[in-house]
């Protein structure tokens, strides 16, 4: 069984049909890419599995279970994180303060024993900054635990959102444009993060522009066009694909 099935999912936004009955799976463990030119659909899938928009038809299951309709809060019980294509970050924290809010749905949430300074919660929250400082050391930003996010720079936020991704103990993972506005070195470090990841026993769904990135990460590659699914298969078929050629990677990729 597939970790994630979609089945021929549709929203429309009034006389607008933002995804046209898309329908895939994807196996536990890989690289899943969705490429497609600027307004073909793929934030709007996202969206769509991650519990932000409820679809006008169609279904989604993660495990056999149907998700379709789900909260984000709901699905992130369940496993599923995501990053946004604009950062998250709440600015007026410490880097490591953001991290540790990723992992809230697993925080003892007796208000009670919380008020009162509980030895439990004190002795959570310590082990909570350890974990949080281990996953900022895993996504590569070591100099950064006591740093105040305000004062990281770009490429550093969009790795630090990763890691807070990361602190929910997903079993899926969605990144949306993770390489966008990075320079050339940033981007290599964000290419060989994804890997890490994956390597980790995340499932890594992605939406990148970064062709290269694309084609040097990804298991498996769906293209959307005007929200419909134009093709999938693995990078070398995506790259054949001659309605791939024509709508998006151009006549010599």
């Amino acid at each position: 069984m597939a970790l994630l099935e979609v089945n021929q999912l549709s929203i429309h936004f009034g006389g607008v049909k933002a995804v046209q009955n898309v329908s895939f799976s994807i196996e536990a463990g890989v690289v899943y890419a969705v490429i497609g030119p600027n307004g073909a659909g793929k934030t709007t899938l996202f969206n769509l599995i991650t519990g932000i928009y409820i679809p006008t038809s169609g279904d989604i299951k993660l495990d056999g279970e149907s998700i379709g309709g789900k909260t984000p809060n709901e699905l992130a019980q369940r496993g599923v994180a995501r990053t946004f294509q604009n950062l998250q970050i709440c600015m007026n924290m410490s880097a490591i303060e953001n991290v540790m809010v990723g992992a809230h749905l697993r925080l003892d949430r007796n208000l009670f024993k919380a008020a009162l300074c509980f030895p439990s919660i004190k002795r959570r929250d310590r082990e909570l900054h350890a974990e949080a400082a281990e996953l900022m050391r895993f996504v590569g930003l070591p100099g950064y635990i006591d740093a105040r996010a305000d004062s990281m720079p770009y490429g550093a936020l969009k790795r630090l959102e990763i890691a807070r991704a990361l602190a929910m103990r997903p079993r899926l993972i969605f990144l949306d444009e993770p390489a966008a506005g990075l320079n050339p070195k940033e981007t290599i470090a964000v290419d060989q993060l994804v890997r890490k990841v994956a390597d980790s026993g995340v499932t890594v769904v992605l939406v990148e522009h970064d062709m290269k990135m694309v084609m040097n990460l990804s298991d498996r590659i769906l293209v959307l066009d005007y929200g419909k699914k134009l093709a999938e298969g693995t990078g070398e078929e995506v790259r054949r694909n001659p309605d791939v050629i024509a709508a998006y990677l151009g006549a010599h990729a």
